[in-house]
């Protein structure tokens, strides 16, 4: 986590390999961030985008004593997700929903600050909307067949929080306790975060089977079918992420992109594509990948993927990079530079 009043010292590791002076892709791959006595980072050991306190590795990198952090929980403290998620007793992929609170998407702060940072909650926040759940304190909850309505980013979040309480608890009782339609809202919302959870069951232990983890949940039965066929999908597009996070790393690394965090969307229902954003004065405004296309340059920062046709998009200012659906960062690289320098 970072500690109340740190975030101005916080590193991402393209940060460490500057301060260095080297190139990103060098010190990534020596790894010199896991040498002996190298501060650990700052962030959950899980996370993609691992951080640092600057304080401490410019001291390692001095040769000097490193400095301790602050051990001591303050209300300040920014939380990742792993942490945020940690406090409300929740996993990550919940938190993936409950962060589209009104509340916490308010008090959300990045870090570092500016493009390409990470998402973070302030320890009170988080905890603010703990205590403020349904069910939770003194007269909290909802009461059954009361018909309060709540608006729909709120879906998500509730459904996973009921879900949280009663593994079994049904269609009429989501749709009762919060006043929504039982067809097709408490449906399609109980099934997306049991597959949800199916998924990180599956991830983090790959031998069991979809219905062994639900089982393991303790979903019913008749829930086991729709919760696979979610987590399928869930964990398709988890595995697809590395990939295209690391071409976007390294188009980052050879300046052509800034440092994001690739968001992975599924369109026509099937298939998955995602969007790289380009650096500023570069020929296009960014570059979309399509699994049953490839990559390709797009003419809109906006609306870069823009609607599935169900055909390669084609049409000037696109063009397709590197051969087939998955090539090398280099290859892609090399591709995108070659079609710069033609001028087209």
């Amino acid at each position: 986590m970072i500690r109340s009043g740190r975030l101005k010292y916080v590193q991402t590791m393209p940060d460490l390999a500057a301060q260095m002076g080297m190139p990103f892709g060098t010190f990534r791959n020596k790894k010199l961030h896991t040498v002996e006595g190298h501060p650990a980072p700052i962030s959950s050991p899980s996370s993609r985008a691992l951080l640092w306190d600057a304080e401490q590795t410019k001291a390692f990198q001095a040769g000097k004593p490193v400095p301790a952090l602050p051990d001591t929980d303050d209300d300040e403290d920014l939380l990742d997700r792993h942490e945020a998620a940690a406090e409300l007793g929740i996993t990550p992929g919940s938190w993936n929903s409950v962060k589209n609170d009104p509340w916490l998407r308010r008090h959300v702060v990045m870090a570092p600050a500016g493009k390409g940072g990470t998402e973070h909650w302030p320890r009170r926040a988080v905890r603010a909307y703990k205590d403020s759940r349904p069910g939770r304190g003194a007269g909290g909850g909802r009461r059954v067949g009361s018909g309060d309505m709540i608006p729909r980013d709120q879906i998500l979040p509730r459904i996973t929080e009921l879900l949280d309480d009663n593994p079994a608890i049904t269609l009429t009782e989501v749709a009762d306790i919060l006043g929504v339609a039982k067809f097709p809202t408490a449906q399609a919302g109980l099934a997306q975060i049991r597959g949800r959870r199916v998924a990180d069951l599956l991830e983090a232990e790959p031998g069991l089977t979809p219905d062994e983890a639900a089982i393991r949940l303790g979903y019913p039965k008749v829930t086991h079918r729709g919760a696979a066929t979610i987590a399928e999908a869930e964990l398709h597009i988890r595995r697809t992420r590395p990939y295209l996070q690391k071409a976007a790393d390294a188009l980052a690394e050879a300046g052509l992109a800034d440092p994001v965090q690739v968001e992975v969307r599924r369109i026509g229902g099937d298939h998955l594509a995602a969007a790289v954003p380009l650096a500023a004065g570069q020929t296009w405004p960014a570059l979309v990948w399509d699994e049953r296309y490839g990559w390709r340059t797009a003419t809109s920062r906006r609306h870069p993927i823009g609607k599935d046709s169900g055909t390669a998009p084609e049409g000037e200012g696109i063009h397709y990079l590197g051969k087939g659906t998955r090539p090398e960062p280099a290859e892609l690289i090399k591709k995108l530079t070659s079609v710069i320098r033609q001028g087209r």
